[in-house]
């Protein structure tokens, strides 16, 4: 017998990230992928660029949202049948510093030498458009690091895993092996809080 008579929306996933789909499928979500344009004429829903002032938690929030925006303005564009949209966005933050995806190897080394024996802050925001409202939840962890040798850096490094991620580290990956300590969602530290998704996405009628 049927949980439900009501069919649910249609989900699309704004995110180029294979962790976020990962995630999505863990909990048994189906969704399709917002197609994105590639190069040279690759879609850019928002500038990811800090704002002069703008704290962490206003940050990823924006940045997390205007995500979700864009990605109902391709469906217009595209002409897709309507749906939800998801967007997420994660951040690192110490000491009041944001630290993005690093630009090149010497960045990445810069930022997994400041967080080397510090605890810091991993904040994921994730947005939720129907088209007609948004909103969003926002995941905060604290992580701390174990004191980390040069070479452990240098290794990290030039396994390419730091360049697409926020703060030059995966924990899923190579990097879980440099966390002494989180205090909050692990999922959040990933790129994508699971609890807090779920909830929002119950709130726009999916029925998980």
């Amino acid at each position: 017998m049927s949980l439900s008579n009501t069919v649910p929306p249609v989900l699309y996933l704004a995110s180029r990230s294979p962790r976020r789909r990962e995630l999505l499928t863990q909990i048994g979500l189906n969704f399709l992928m917002l197609p994105f344009r590639g190069l040279p004429r690759e879609d850019i829903d928002v500038s990811e660029d800090v704002r002069d002032g703008e704290d962490a938690e206003t940050y990823v929030v924006r940045v997390a949202r205007a995500k979700a925006l864009g990605g109902e303005q391709r469906l217009a564009w595209r002409r897709m049948s309507a749906g939800l949209v998801l967007s997420a966005d994660t951040t690192v933050e110490i000491d009041g510093d944001i630290l993005g995806k690093p630009a090149d190897a010497a960045d990445a080394t810069a930022m997994l030498t400041r967080l080397s024996g510090s605890t810091h802050r991993v904040l994921t925001a994730v947005a939720v458009s129907d088209g007609r409202r948004l909103e969003h939840a926002l995941s905060i962890s604290t992580v701390r690091f174990a004191k980390l040798e040069p070479r452990d850096i240098e290794r990290y490094v030039l396994s390419g895993e730091p360049m697409d991620k926020a703060g030059a580290y995966g924990i899923q990956g190579r990097a879980g092996a440099f966390v002494e300590h989180i205090e909050g969602s692990y999922t959040g530290i990933v790129g994508l809080p699971l609890n807090e998704t779920w909830q929002l996405l119950r709130r726009f009628g999916m029925d998980i």
